[in-house]
């Protein structure tokens, strides 16, 4: 209702022309991004057909809108083709990350789109992950498969990763952003972004856009630590962006592997229950542009080093 102010608006303006939409609306969070995307695209009577590696966000729009929900197995385009052929609603949204959280995967976008326009269909993708990372310029998947702009397709993405800040933003055409603004109670009903985390998300925003070997960078160090991880012999999985995931046996072994690396100066994430079930307790680890290849291959030792017995 109140909060917002021109920088706002600044942002918007410029987070839309460097993602290649139309429009862009500010959110307090990419949670609350994620919330009222999903919570104004779809309502009872509408099926909402959702990757099941979605982030808890998402599930949570889902849970919110009323919609029928259906999990599509994750990256299985064939289910996802017999659930929307199936359907019997007559309004249908596909709901899945470009960059997912957990692994790091990418989403075949392009098929994935392709399935939706088969079945008239729309599309939202949580570009978390992507913004400042795929794509020439690190303008994400969607622009970097050709698909941004797309008259059936939203995107969201967060301020806190990339660009360092604070917040979230809902993207895709102008028409849909205005219904956002007027049906998102996550926006509605919030405080707006405080002025000094939109005005540090600009400043990222335009650094990025003067100095896109960055998002080259980040892509350098995730490919670096992946080869020198599965060199030493450890389950880790295929980098396709800036997360580096890492196996690890149980909850209590990626708590205890993550404890020894940080008495040894490096930190991990690292993702048990509730986030991700016990057998697939892993170490997240984060690639950054401004690490160097010294430190990328001294981190690898020390992961290695300090993975329990």
């Amino acid at each position: 209702m109140t909060g917002t102010i021109g920088l706002h608006h600044e942002l918007e303006r410029e987070l839309a022309a460097f993602c290649g939409t139309e429009a862009a609306l500010v959110f307090s969070s990419g949670y609350l991004a994620n919330l009222g995307a999903v919570t104004a695209l779809c309502r009872p009577g509408s099926l909402v057909a959702a990757d099941t590696a979605n982030h808890a966000s998402l599930i949570d729009g889902c849970r919110l809108s009323g919609a029928e929900v259906v999990d599509v197995p994750h990256h299985d385009t064939a289910a996802l083709e017999k659930v929307l052929a199936g359907r019997r609603r007559p309004r249908a949204l596909v709901v899945t990350e470009s960059v997912f959280s957990v692994d790091g995967d990418l989403t075949d976008l392009a098929e994935v789109r392709s399935v939706c326009r088969r079945h008239g269909a729309g599309l939202l993708v949580d570009e978390a992950h992507a913004l400042g990372v795929v794509g020439g310029r690190g303008e994400g998947a969607l622009g970097a498969a050709g698909l941004a702009g797309s008259p059936d397709t939203v995107a969201t993405v967060t301020l806190s990763k990339a660009l360092g800040a604070q917040g979230g933003a809902v993207l895709g055409p102008r028409r849909v952003i205005e219904h956002v603004i007027n049906t998102a109670r996550g926006f509605l009903f919030d405080t707006g972004v405080a002025p000094a985390c939109a005005g540090g998300a600009l400043a990222a925003l335009r650094v990025l856009g003067r100095e896109p070997e960055r998002a080259a960078r980040v892509r350098a160090v995730a490919a670096r630590l992946h080869a020198g991880l599965a060199a030493a012999g450890l389950p880790v999985a295929p980098a396709r962006a800036g997360v580096v995931s890492v196996r690890a046996g149980s909850a209590r072994h990626a708590v205890a592997w993550r404890e020894r690396c940080r008495e040894a100066g490096v930190e991990v994430g690292c993702f048990r229950p509730p986030s991700v079930p016990d057998r697939f307790s892993r170490l997240r680890l984060t690639a950054r542009a401004d690490l160097t290849d010294d430190q990328v291959d001294g981190a690898v030792t020390v992961i290695a080093d300090c993975r329990p017995g």
